[in-house]
């Protein structure tokens, strides 16, 4: 197996916010191919997220965010296993990012599962609805490559917690 250079590691870290240990393994896997490790880092902090997913959350974070002029206000809760990560820097940027997402892509359910049975139309197409209405199915504003369910699941697998979007609510003037 050829080495891998710390250049390569170093770039990949700075794109995915990984460990070097991380990066080497998925580097390593990879063979060197930058798109594979990025993929390979995600269905590992998938795989982590779902390990994970048991645990009870019940500690975290409200995050509030008001756009300019102040007529839209979006607020979004946020568990986390411990007091610890609910104080960590990537957690509490991951809960800002959350919260302009809300904000900007107006969604109205969490997740798919929170969808109510009867309320897709017959001819609408349902992944599209998912990913225009369910918060963790929509493309993330500031990268839309990846979903807010990826970036959850990549917060999961490098924090080593459970990390759950509980609810939120968005308010905008004259808007029932």
């Amino acid at each position: 197996m050829k080495k891998i250079s710390l250049d390569l590691i170093k770039d990949l870290r700075s794109r995915s916010q990984a460990s070097i240990s991380d990066c080497r393994k998925a580097l390593e896997e990879s063979k060197g191919d930058m798109e594979a490790a990025m993929k390979f880092l995600r269905k590992r902090g998938l795989e982590i997220a779902l390990s994970k997913k048991s645990r009870c959350a019940k500690q975290g974070r409200v995050e509030c965010y008001v756009h300019q002029g102040n007529k839209l206000g979006v607020i979004v809760e946020v568990n986390s296993e411990t007091d610890f990560v609910a104080r960590n820097e990537e957690f509490c940027q991951f809960t800002k990012d959350l919260a302009m997402q809300i904000a900007a892509s107006c969604p109205i359910y969490i997740a798919r599962e929170d969808v109510p049975k009867g309320t897709i139309d017959k001819g609408e197409d349902k992944e599209e609805f998912y990913k225009r209405h369910c918060l963790l199915e929509q493309a993330f504003i500031k990268d839309p490559s990846i979903n807010i369910s990826d970036y959850l699941n990549a917060l999961i697998g490098k924090i080593g917690e459970n990390i759950v979007v509980r609810r939120f609510t968005r308010y905008k003037i004259g808007e029932e």
